[in-house]
Order: C-alpha cells, then sequence, then structure tokens
C-alpha cells in the first residue's frame, strides 16, 4: 500500500465515518432519554433515500401512505390515553400533530410540491420520514415505558422487522439511488475530493454542532438531558417522560433522514439497507458506551476508517472485523465499568 492509497482509503473511511457518527449520537440519544435500543434506526435512512428517489422518478413513495398510517393509529391511540378530565386541552394537540400534519404533507405532495427542484423535494423528504419518529414511538413504546431494558429491546426488534417489511411493500425489492446535489471536484494533493463529499462532511458537523448547542443552550435540551440523569427526578420537576420520549425520537428520525439524504447519491440503497448501517452507528455507540457523545463519534470514525481499510486487505472480512471491534470494548467494561442495578 503507498501513500496514495492510504489517502484514499483514509478520506473514504472518514466520509463513512461522519455517517455512523450520525446514527451513534441517535442510539445515544434514544438510550440515554427511554432506555431504548432502537434497532431500527438504519430504517429511516433506507426510507429517505428510497422516498428522495421516488420524487425524483416523479412517483409518489410509498413511505407517504406509512405517514398517513401511521399517524392516524398514533393519533386514535392517543386519543384513547386522553379520555377522561383534560381530553379537550389535549384533542386540539392530537388532531394537528397526529391527523392534520399526514394529510397537509400528502396535499403538498398531490400539489406536486415536490417537482418544483431539488430543494422542495428535500423537504417533501424530510416532512415525509422525521413524523415517523414520534409516531413509532407513540404506537410502540409510549404505553411500555416503564417496562425492563430487555422488554424495550424485543419490541424494537420487532419494529423493525415490521419496518422492513412495509419498506418491502411501499419500494420494492430494487435499489435506487438519488442524483448528486453538487457536481464538481477538487485536488487536494494528490487527491481529488467531489464537492458531494465536501458537503456531507460538511453537513455532518453542522447536525452535530447543533445538537450541542441544542442540550447545553436550549431549555428543551436541558430537560432531555434531565431525564436522561433521572426520568423519576425529571418528573418531580414537572418534565414528562412521555413528551421527552417523543421529543427524542423526533430528533433520531431527523437524524436517520438526514443521514439518508447525505448516503443516497453516493450508495444504493434497498429496503433493507438501513439494518447494516445502523448496526456499524450502534457498534459506535457501545464504544460510546450509550452515555458519551464524543466517544461515541470517535468509535463511529474508528469504524469508518478500519472498514476502508479492511476493504483492501481483507474485503470478504470487512465486516466481521468491523463488528470484532466490539469485542475489546465489552470486555475492557465488564472489567472495569460499574455494574449499577437497573432502577
Amino acid at each position: 500500500m503507498d501513500s496514495f492509497i492510504a489517502l484514499f482509503l483514509a478520506q473514504d473511511g472518514i466520509l463513512n465515518g461522519a455517517i455512523y457518527a450520525l446514527l451513534a449520537i441517535a442510539f445515544v440519544i434514544l438510550f440515554s432519554v427511554t432506555r431504548i435500543i432502537f434497532v431500527a434506526q438504519g430504517d429511516f435512512v433506507a426510507f429517505a433515500g428510497l422516498t428522495l428517489s421516488a420524487l425524483e422518478r416523479g412517483q409518489t413513495p410509498g413511505s407517504l401512505a406509512v405517514l398517513v398510517g401511521f399517524g392516524f393509529v398514533a393519533g386514535l391511540l392517543e386519543m384513547y390515553r386522553a379520555r377522561g378530565p383534560g381530553f379537550r386541552r389535549k384533542f386540539r394537540s392530537i388532531l394537528i400533530g397526529c391527523f392534520a400534519l399526514p394529510v397537509l404533507v400528502a396535499s403538498g405532495h398531490w400539489a406536486r410540491f415536490g417537482d418544483i427542484n431539488e430543494v422542495c423535494r428535500l423537504l417533501l423528504t424530510l416532512a415525509i420520514v422525521i413524523p415517523l419518529g414520534p409516531y413509532v414511538y407513540l404506537i410502540f413504546f409510549k404505553s411500555m415505558s416503564s417496562s425492563s431494558i430487555l422488554n424495550l429491546l424485543i419490541v424494537s426488534v420487532g419494529v423493525h422487522w415490521t419496518l422492513t417489511g412495509i419498506g418491502l411493500l411501499s419500494f420494492g425489492a430494487e435499489g435506487y439511488r438519488t442524483n448528486e446535489m453538487l457536481s464538481g471536484t477538487y485536488e487536494l494533493g494528490p487527491l481529488t475530493v467531489t464537492s458531494q463529499s465536501i458537503a456531507v462532511l460538511a453537513l455532518a458537523v453542522v447536525i452535530m454542532a447543533i445538537l450541542f448547542g441544542f442540550f447545553n443552550r436550549s431549555l428543551d435540551g436541558k430537560a432531555l438531558r434531565a431525564t436522561a440523569i433521572s426520568v423519576r427526578g425529571a418528573g418531580l420537576v414537572g418534565i414528562s417522560p412521555e413528551s421527552a420520549g417523543a421529543r427524542a425520537f423526533l430528533m433520531a428520525s431527523a437524524i436517520g433522514a438526514s443521514a439518508g439524504i447525505l448516503i443516497s447519491p453516493m450508495t444504493t440503497l434497498y429496503y433493507d439497507s438501513g439494518f447494516l448501517i445502523g448496526l456499524k452507528g450502534f457498534i459506535a455507540a457501545i464504544i460510546g458506551g450509550f452515555a458519551s457523545y464524543p466517544a461515541a463519534v470517535v468509535g463511529a470514525l474508528g469504524i469508518g476508517l478500519t472498514e476502508a481499510f479492511s476493504s483492501f486487505w481483507a474485503s470478504a472480512f470487512k465486516d466481521a472485523i468491523v463488528f470484532g471491534l466490539v469485542i475489546p470494548v465489552l470486555i475492557w467494561r465488564s472489567l472495569f465499568s460499574p455494574h449499577p442495578e437497573e432502577e
């Protein structure tokens, strides 16, 4: 391996690591706030990329029907939970968030909003995929938010296979790739860097910076941090754990949708592509202990670089090598990390 190949592999590894870092941050957010190891996080990535591809081809994305269906089911469940005193106060927010929003997004599609330009297609894709996060929480997890981590994990696996099946029905088994958002190349020494790669790295850094500012500067971010530290304590000071869970899933789906849009011009996405991508973000979250955002980002970059160089030295075993990184981390944590009893 000469220096040129090493630089090329490092560039590819950093690019992939930036995507894995976003997913790792989503894993940490969800687990910190809700104690859910959300196996289906990668499905948001696949849904976003395939939705954007369908819009570019002038087709109605199957995820639009998923949005409407999930929204109505979530709304009916919320109305059932809100019955009794205070129903009228909650009815308005349920009506807007679960019934009106999906209809409004569907109306935007049928009004050919996505045909105007690329920016409108991106906005419509985000509007379709991001609300799926809170709807998944309201349908599958809200009623069992106090269950054990194992029960939540079992449900999470079921949600993943449900979304995978829905993705197959919605998009078919064929893979798709979107058009490049930016064209042009730049010479950086011996490397040729595309504008698309620069945009991916820049947007990943921007998203991480926004999340850092949100958790450290905003009141909602501090409320989520308080919930992550102690659900019972947050409830005592007036922070709703259920509301925090919905916001955490909203952020996770927004991160997943952004990652899907970023990688869709560079790789072919299938209905089940999100599982492997999400699994690598999951490994990075494990390296960070499902608690440290910086450690998860560093772990994601390490995974990206390991994957890139493994593809050169042992292409057939690159995934095995990447997933094998978790073994020393687990051994180290089992020996030196405390083991508190679950609350």
